[in-house]
């Protein structure tokens, strides 16, 4: 008689929290469905960053295996689970269910929530006192025993905006983007993303530093439809730089979505139909940069700043080298008769 999917791990976490750890030598992946999750492996990050998938392997020519991120994973149960009763550690599924446990992991999200905080936008779930684990379930975080490349890989990830939302107002623009945009295209505000991530800097102190911006989304194609999307830079070398699109949920989410003129007939559009599109720029002696809704084209190309960091502080590098450009997370950007119909003015009500 096969037992569940729950009770084998609860089987396995119990004896981790008696032993102090669960590591490979003690537990094989047969036994253990976490071993092969992507908390585990942090497979993900392998994935995207490896050359032969076009990753930021092709301009550090240094293989992920050298890089102190294969290192970011948790390394047994006790990371999340771990608590301590009269003294002695103990294990808690309590304790696992906690946000902050989430978060100090979870950094991009985390800033993404300071970022609504600070704007008065809190998203719409955190603000009712929902937490991580009211959407995500145990599968997403231990795993279903398959050995994934990416969380963006179908299946990995079972936490669905229509899991709750069965039934919407039958509004025009629900009519319209039927079948076509997922619900994070409209209802994600905003993503933080990280520019001028300094590659030398992680190799020689095993610290990242780059410069966050926010106030902006990027939209791609990703499963079938149009979803909301982040970018990513990095530096390396002698003015290598690397440019980076995927999919991406923020959890910044709003209870309406989006006018029809925040996505149609913007400047944005206009600039990813004619294949120029600039998301950051040198004015009045600083940084600045395009906001609100941004289409990734096929094609486009991005204006933007690339910066040096040495001696703790960052630069202008003059005269960069073009940046490769990649699309990740099994992300395409969308198609040219996607950015013409953006480009174009809607009414819809």
């Amino acid at each position: 008689m096969k037992t569940s999917l729950g009770a084998r791990l609860a089987t396995i976490l119990a004896l981790a929290a008696l032993s102090g750890a669960a590591s490979p030598q003690q537990i094989e992946k047969k036994d253990c469905i976490f071993l092969s999750s992507l908390h585990y492996t942090a497979g993900g990050m392998g994935y995207w960053y490896d050359r032969k998938n076009g990753g930021l392997e092709t301009i550090t020519g240094v293989p992920y295996s050298q890089l102190g991120c294969k290192n970011c994973h948790v390394v047994s149960c006790d990371d999340c689970h771990k608590t301590d009763v009269a003294g002695k550690p103990a294990y808690s599924a309590k304790a696992a269910r906690d946000q902050a446990v989430c978060l100090k992991c979870h950094a991009r999200e985390a800033a993404a929530m300071k970022a609504d905080k600070a704007q008065n936008h809190e998203d719409v779930h955190f603000s009712k006192g929902m937490q991580c684990m009211n959407c995500h379930s145990g599968t997403d975080v231990h795993g279903d025993g398959t050995e994934y490349v990416s969380m963006k890989q179908p299946g990995v990830i079972s936490a669905k905006c229509e899991t709750c939302h069965q039934k919407f107002a039958p509004t025009r623009s629900h009519m319209v983007h039927a079948g076509k945009l997922d619900c994070k295209a409209c209802h994600v505000r905003q993503v933080v993303s990280c520019t001028n991530c300094h590659f030398e800097t992680l190799l020689k102190t095993g610290k990242r530093v780059s410069v966050p911006v926010s106030g902006w989304v990027f939209l791609m194609n990703y499963n079938g439809k149009v979803t909301s999307a982040n970018m990513q830079t990095f530096v390396a070398g002698e003015k290598k730089t690397f440019l980076m699109f995927a999919p991406q949920f923020s959890h910044s989410i709003t209870k309406s979505g989006r006018s029809c003129e925040e996505c149609h007939a913007t400047d944005g559009a206009a600039q990813a139909r004619a294949k120029q599109v600039k998301l950051l720029w040198l004015e009045k002696g600083g940084v600045q940069q395009a906001r609100g809704v941004i289409p990734v084209a096929a094609g486009a190309k991005y204006g933007l700043v690339f910066q040096d960091f040495q001696d703790g502080k960052w630069s202008v590098i003059e005269n960069p080298v073009e940046p490769v450009i990649h699309y990740a997370g099994f992300g395409e950007p969308l198609t040219d008769v996607q950015v013409k119909k953006l480009s174009v003015a809607q009414q819809m009500k």
